[in-house]
């Protein structure tokens, strides 16, 4: 095998990327085998390479038989083990900063399907309606049943702007779906924000890059100056979100925790242990925070959601996330190309693994549609509508009936908020709820 030249630290969820890889030397070399390589094993695979050689219908060239191995042998791990070749690797890199190619979303394998993990923000498969969940049976023609999930995602790559008709089966839905996406050169803005309510921010956070810290402070520090005080709390929505960099999640925890651990991970290695441990300081500055999180949210979001829940920091609400507790970490090879392999787990503070489990919500809620009830077409007489009615002492007439229209088109815009995203609106009344609690007083 290659030498590693570099390490890239990183908690990714199958970013659409193929595998393959080059080695070169002997697989038998006499130091390896010193070193305590199972002889018989070894054997095994002398004897089936040489049976394929001879035996097989067609013939197959040595490299193709070899790379061929080592995507079973990685394949065998894990999910999230595999071979990146020198395009691969690069395109990789891009992703993690921001921008690559694909349909965009994160998917990985399940029960011989490709399983949608979560679609990306404002991608084409986003906008085509495909779901956290869904299950890939078909692409164009090609059954999926069989192949890898590399082999997949190669046919979902292709040039941008051409289709590719995906047939899915969602839960809930009697029949397959069939979607058709345009592929693109994905650019993601990984955190959107905007004002709920005066005082009350909302920041969305669609997957963690290396710049995810930044523009997270600079978007809190822009809703700042647009309410022209600090906030009165903050909706930090990080459903569907599929994770990132490792350390991009350590910092966004940071800003909002002023001292003990983010995050830890444990490995058989010792680089792969590291401590990620808070600074003084908080840029909300105490201020109640409501995080939410779904199926769709994994491995970055889940140790961002963990850290918050574990510092009490922070209300989760929403539904359990995906369980995603393990460290994949990026090892160069002097092809140019890269080995990406699980090397450990991860913690919450509270010495949580969470693989396979996911975080709980403090608050579950699910991700229901609700519809305006059709009542109240003529609106109710109030005391200030009968004639001679008593005035109050404290305001005029004019006063209260300014109060009553600001508060019916208060109303108007949490039904729309209420019909458009049910979660988020009840993340707005739990918020304005902890707001009132921390300055009630006697």
């Amino acid at each position: 095998m290659s030498k590693q030249f570099k390490t890239a630290l990183l908690l990714t969820l199958g970013i659409l990327i193929g595998v393959s890889a080059s080695i070169t030397g002997s697989v038998f070399a006499t130091k390896e085998v010193s070193n305590g390589l199972p002889l018989n094993e070894l054997r095994n695979l002398s004897d089936i390479f040489s049976r394929i050689k001879s035996d097989y219908v067609e013939n197959v060239e040595d490299k193709v038989l070899l790379e061929n191995a080592i995507k079973g042998m990685l394949s065998g791990l894990d999910p999230h083990s595999t071979y990146l070749n020198p395009d691969e690797y690069k395109e990789l890199k891009i992703g993690t900063t921001g921008q690559f190619g694909g349909l965009g979303i994160q998917v990985g394998m399940e029960d011989g399907f490709v399983k949608v993990i979560s679609p990306i923000d404002d991608t084409p498969a986003f906008r085509a309606g495909i779901k956290s969940g869904d299950l890939v049976v078909r692409l164009d023609d090609k059954s999926v049943k069989g192949m890898s999930l590399n082999d997949a995602v190669k046919i979902m790559r292709g040039k941008p702007g051409s289709d590719i008709e995906l047939t899915i089966v969602r839960k809930g839905e009697d029949k397959p779906l069939v979607i058709v996406v345009t592929r693109a050169i994905i650019k993601v803005d990984s955190v959107k924000n905007r004002m709920l309510e005066p005082g009350f921010g909302y920041v969305r956070i669609s997957n963690f890059q290396s710049k995810t810290p930044k523009d997270l402070l600079k978007a809190i520090n822009s809703l700042k100056k647009e309410f022209g005080n600090d906030l009165k709390g903050l909706v930090l929505d990080l459903r569907n979100n599929p994770g990132g960099v490792l350390n991009a999640a350590a910092d966004v925890s940071d800003m909002f925790i002023n001292k003990g651990k983010l995050v830890y991970t444990e490995g058989r290695i010792e680089n792969s242990k590291f401590e990620f441990n808070a600074k003084p300081g908080d840029v909300m500055n105490n201020a109640p925070i409501v995080v939410l999180i779904n199926g769709g949210s994994a491995s970055a979001s889940e140790i961002v959601a963990g850290a918050l829940q574990d510092h009490h920091r922070a209300v989760v609400m929403g539904s359990k996330s995906f369980g995603k507790g393990s460290v994949q970490t990026i090892q160069e090879l002097r092809s140019g190309g890269a080995v990406k392999i699980t090397t450990a787990r991860y913690f919450t503070p509270a010495g949580r693994s969470i693989q396979g489990e996911g975080i709980t919500p403090d608050i579950l809620l699910d991700e229901l549609k609700v519809t305006e009830a059709d009542t109240d077409k003529i609106s109710r007489l109030k005391e200030s509508d009968l004639g001679n009615h008593i005035t109050n002492p404290n305001k005029t007439d004019e006063e209260i009936e300014k109060e009553n229209q600001a508060e019916e088109e208060n109303g108007k815009n949490k039904k729309v908020l209420a019909t458009e995203d049910y979660q988020l609106h009840e993340a707005l009344t739990l918020l304005k709820g902890l707001d009132i609690l921390s300055h009630k007083s006697l």
